[in-house]
């Protein structure tokens, strides 16, 4: 007998299988996707671990010590009661009457010493030291550096148990915006915290002592600073001195400056052994900054850089540089104005050693090579 198929079987049949078939089809291509988004994501997230961990150093705390510190206050309080007892008050007499700065204990090759400013102790005779307990004690100048503002006492009459060294850091590292803390007796006022910010980097200031002669790679700080303050530590956000507060500008509000940390660490060993440092490089040059105005004045395009004023008869620069140089680089480093090169002078050479400065001299770019001396002795 023959066998009949019903024709709406198979329409049926058929839709039916290519309906579970659309359903494979698409539960592969949407298990594809899924595959393919997972995948985007755990990169993006490797991704964004490897740039955390080159922010923080490889660390995952330093960004969140930071932020914390300044939004905690009892983190401040805490870097205060740590250092407080290594802040001094320094007392002395002049001629024109009593003057009062602050100091910090260093450790120096385990001997315990006092440092402060140059123009604390500048002058002044009958010296004495007071620590945070009222405890005072007479002390001596082990050594004095005007060009960098520094000096070094001893107060051998102190117990061991009076100095309590603070921990110094390298100022490299310090970047315009970093949180900063001083810590001085203002107006006498012991043991006074401020608090600020680093406002500028590689400055320089003219100190009366230093004659003539600029203080250079100076700290601009925005943490409050008063007469008193000079001497005193400044400090970073994790309670470490990168700095000596040291100046600030008449009828500022928020302006200050301090000694780089660097500067303590590369001349301590002279002050104390020797009683100076003769570490600082020469050329025997005034100038000026360059600005657009000058530079239209000289008749030239170069409006940046450092101008030759006058040269020291006899000086490293006679005969090498001429007057109305333009000094626009010193070993390839870029000099846009007096507080770069002062800077480079202080920080990357030594007295003795060969500089490449190049200039500007009648509109031609020359290569001048120079070797540095030693600064004449500060005036007495």
């Amino acid at each position: 007998m023959q066998e009949h198929r019903d024709p709406g079987m198979n329409s049926v049949s058929f839709f039916a299988l290519l309906f579970a078939a659309g359903l494979l089809v698409g539960g592969l291509v949407t298990f594809y996707i899924n595959i393919q988004e997972i995948n985007k994501l755990s990169n993006d997230v490797a991704v964004l671990e490897s740039q955390m961990s080159a922010l923080t150093g490889g660390g995952q705390n330093v960004t969140y010590q930071n932020i914390t510190l300044y939004q905690d206050s009892a983190a401040l309080s805490s870097i205060y009661l740590s250092v407080r007892d290594s802040v001094v008050l320094i007392h002395g007499t002049t001629g024109e009457g009593g003057v009062q700065g602050s100091g910090f204990v260093y450790n120096f090759s385990s001997r315990m010493v006092v440092v402060t400013n140059n123009h604390v102790v500048s002058g002044a005779e009958d010296l004495s030291v007071t620590f945070s307990n009222g405890n005072g004690y007479a002390a001596t100048v082990l050594g004095t550096d005007a060009y960098a503002d520094l000096a070094v006492l001893s107060v051998e009459a102190a117990p061991t148990s009076e100095f309590k060294p603070v921990d110094v850091s390298g100022s490299s590292t310090l970047r315009v915006g970093d949180q900063v803390i001083a810590i001085g007796n203002p107006y006498g006022l012991v043991g006074s915290l401020t608090t600020g910010v680093v406002s500028a980097v590689g400055r320089t200031i003219i100190e009366d002592s230093a004659g003539g002669f600029a203080i250079a790679n100076i700290i601009q700080i925005s943490a409050p600073i008063n007469p008193g303050n000079s001497g005193g530590p400044l400090l970073n956000a994790l309670g470490k001195v990168v700095g000596i507060t040291t100046a600030i500008v008449s009828e500022s509000q928020g302006l200050g400056f301090a000694v780089p940390s660097n500067t303590i660490i590369r001349e301590i060993s002279s002050l104390a052994a020797t009683g100076s440092f003769r570490g600082h490089s020469y050329l025997g040059v005034t100038g000026m900054d360059m600005s657009y105005s000058v530079a239209q004045e000289m008749g030239t395009s170069v409006s940046y850089g450092w101008r030759i004023a006058s040269i020291t008869t006899g000086g490293p620069s006679d005969g090498k540089l001429q007057i109305d140089d333009i000094v626009t680089a010193m070993n390839s480093t870029l000099i846009r104005n007096n507080d770069d090169l002062a800077s480079y002078l202080e920080e990357k050479t030594q007295p003795g050693e060969s500089l490449t400065i190049t200039v500007v001299r009648d509109s031609l770019v020359t290569d001048v090579s120079i070797i540095l001396g030693t600064r004449p002795p500060p005036p007495a």
